[in-house]
């Protein structure tokens, strides 16, 4: 069985060639829009599917495509990518002092088959930090890229995160537990 990775994301790509099988990695391009009405985890179930269903009508017999997408949910709303540095700001200000969730959905696609997505919840905590510092980390490690506009493997998570409750790779973008087990059922 091929394995596909369809995501653009360095650290996904990174995690999947720590299971140590061979993969291939691809672009998608999907429309990552949603219904208004989901909420949270049904966020990037939502993507993940729609990420896998732009792809579906390519695979072949002997291939297994996997998408994922990830969130940040914070007092009810969604945190996405930011989309220039004040925006990145102002997320990571509403962040600290506060826990707010992180919610990563993956989707497995064979041809012929259901889709089949698992999704992921962790609970994060900021601690205290200052404007200059949140600038400091915007203007040096430009997470633009990134859902609630941080990365956890970054210096924000070494000085910012004092608490997490779940999968730390979760955060990272890729639940890769979660990635693993159900690679052992599909293959």
């Amino acid at each position: 069985m091929e394995i596909i990775l369809g995501s653009q994301s360095p650290r996904r790509r990174a995690l999947m060639a720590g299971l140590d099988l061979p993969f291939t990695a691809i672009s998608i391009d999907a429309d990552e829009s949603f219904p208004a009405s989901l909420q949270a985890g049904e966020i990037p179930y939502h993507i993940s599917r729609a990420k896998a269903r732009a792809y579906e009508s390519k695979l072949q017999e002997n291939q297994l495509l996997i998408t994922a997408d990830t969130i940040v949910w914070l007092d009810g709303k969604m945190l996405g990518k930011p989309h220039d540095e004040s925006e990145a700001i102002a997320m990571l200000q509403q962040l600290r002092n506060k826990t707010h969730q992180v919610y990563t959905a993956v989707t497995f696609a064979l041809k012929g088959k259901e889709l089949e997505t698992v999704v992921d919840k962790t609970d994060v905590t900021f601690g205290d930090l200052s404007d200059d510092e949140i600038t400091h980390y915007v203007q040096k490690y430009r997470p633009l890229d990134k859902a609630g506009a941080y990365g956890v493997q970054e210096w924000i998570g070494y000085v910012a995160c004092t608490q997490m409750k779940g999968s730390y790779f979760n955060v990272m973008g890729f639940p890769i537990h979660l990635v693993y087990r159900k690679l052992k059922e599909l293959l």
